[in-house]
């Protein structure tokens, strides 16, 4: 594994800056190559999953290269666009191929910053799947940095661009539910495993896998079928559970409507935690502060709070028991007038005032997301286009950044539960401030499996586990140390 040499190159050219306009319909992206048709020359970073669906919804796009660590996983990627370049190591790639103008990101959770990263640095518009990053700190720093070098950047939370988004937050806006002090947000998942135990069964690594490749900044562990292809967003160090898979679906409605910013407190109760993977289903309360007040509405400090696992709030009193609370996901408003019920992205909205159903009139109205003339994907072509001819994406870094703050912050919150305390969030210097430097945290440490079928005596296990010190594993939380040579 080449780690140092392709860390220098990055590091040399992203120091030299980088500086560049949008011309359109002469050099794409301003980086001096002219595209047939005025197409944008794309690269897929991770392809076996959502990066296969993000690709084919940028129709008539020229994609030019294609990266993944497993050549196996990828193979029907590979066969849908035998023009482009393959490789493995995304570092090689943007070294070697200098007519990229865009790159689609769709790598477990844990490596999304460092390509995304190097992208920037080096020029290239960014596409990166939800959740944005896998700690806090990486969102922040995605942010500043889009902002400093100027490339245009989406989040791949797709239904954002959804004009259910733009409905709901018309009706919120417009002051139809009164007063919103709560807020509920709930999902079935995680539909994969989770609260488990690591595998220690030995697995030869796939021959079309570079295993390196895929722990990247991760603590070394072996290969396991466990992690890689899927499974891994249920354990810590490559993922960020159920809540970093949905959250950046379920909650962008209600951050983006109510303008929410950042918590000033949260907390967090859930089933066994331990030391290598989310647990299986948790509860997530969040404090925000009172915010600007809208001409017709006004924002006070508000609540808001998560469920997964199945978990679900409770239904109240004075709603309809015909009134859609569907367990696969969805989120609530309690306004001081009326009751908003929706699915993710506002999908299927429905207003309860008084018991019954009634139709809000709305007095605010927001601009919509424009479906493509050529077809596509509407979040990712609504990309391409401000690739090509200037704007901003609905979930560019300046909005979805400050957003993954909020949503990957409910992980830390689980996972110092059992300190039982409400934890006061610094947002400005991404800190905890109630954590004591020599408080102690205990986290059950689950007895490895070595065979195919788990299987354990939880009550034991649940009185055995590490300690740590609280504050050194929060802040570890908050900006994860890189290993194996990876730094930015």
């Amino acid at each position: 594994m080449i780690i140092m040499e392709r860390r220098k190159f990055i590091k040399k050219v992203s120091s030299a800056g980088v500086a560049f306009t949008i011309v359109p319909n002469i050099a794409v992206s301003g980086l001096g190559h002219t595209a047939p048709s005025d197409r944008l020359n794309i690269a897929g970073i991770g392809l076996g999953g959502k990066g296969k669906v993000n690709l084919g919804n940028m129709v008539e796009q020229n994609i030019v290269a294609l990266c993944d660590c497993d050549f196996d996983y990828a193979d029907q990627v590979f066969e849908a666009y035998p023009m482009a370049k393959k490789y493995k190591d995304f570092r090689v790639m943007l070294e070697k191929q200098k007519d990229i103008d865009a790159v689609v990101i769709a790598t477990p959770d844990h490596t999304h910053t460092l390509p995304a990263a190097a992208a920037m640095e080096l020029g290239k518009h960014v596409y990166l799947q939800k959740p944005l990053t896998h700690s806090i700190w990486e969102s922040r720093y995605l942010t500043q940095l889009a902002r400093q070098t100027g490339v245009v950047t989406q989040m791949g939370n797709e239904g954002h661009s959804s004009d259910s988004v733009y409905e709901v937050a018309e009706v919120v806006q417009s002051g139809c539910l009164g007063v919103i002090k709560d807020v509920h947000v709930w999902t079935n998942r995680p539909i994969w495993r989770q609260g488990m135990p690591k595998p220690t069964k030995k697995v030869a690594v796939p021959d079309t896998l570079d295993w390196d490749l895929f722990i990247g900044p991760a603590q070394m562990r072996d290969y396991n079928p466990e992690y890689h292809p899927w499974i891994w967003r249920g354990w810590w160090d490559f993922g960020t559970g159920a809540l970093g898979d949905m959250g950046c679906h379920l909650l962008d409605v209600p951050n983006y409507a109510l303008q929410l910013g950042q918590p000033v407190a949260f907390q967090a109760s859930s089933s066994l935690v331990n030391t290598e993977s989310a647990p299986v289903s948790a509860k997530v309360s969040y404090k925000f502060p009172a915010r600007n007040n809208l001409d017709y509405c006004a924002f006070p400090e508000l609540e808001l709070t998560w469920y997964d696992g199945g978990l679900m709030p409770a239904r109240p009193y004075n709603l309809p028991n015909d009134a859609p609370m569907k367990p696969g996901g969805g989120f609530m408003f309690i306004g001081s007038e009326a009751i908003l019920i929706a699915e993710s992205y506002g999908a299927n909205w429905k207003v309860y005032r008084n018991g019954e159903e009634f139709i809000p009139e709305t007095r605010v109205s927001l601009d919509r997301i424009p479906d493509s003339p050529q077809g596509g994907g509407r979040h990712e072509m609504h990309f391409v286009d401000c690739c090509k001819n200037g704007g901003t994406p609905a979930s560019s870094f300046n909005y979805s950044g400050p957003f993954n703050e909020m949503v990957v912050m409910g992980n830390l919150a689980v996972r110092l539960q059992a300190l039982q305390k409400t934890l006061l969030w610094d947002s400005e210097n991404m800190k905890v401030t109630n954590i004591g430097a020599d408080e102690k945290i205990r986290t059950t440490k689950l007895t490895p499996f070595s065979g195919d079928i788990v299987t354990r005596n939880v009550e034991k296990e649940s009185q055995e586990g590490v300690v740590w010190n609280a504050l050194e594993m929060c802040n570890e939380w908050i900006k994860h140390e890189y290993h194996n040579e990876w730094e930015l």
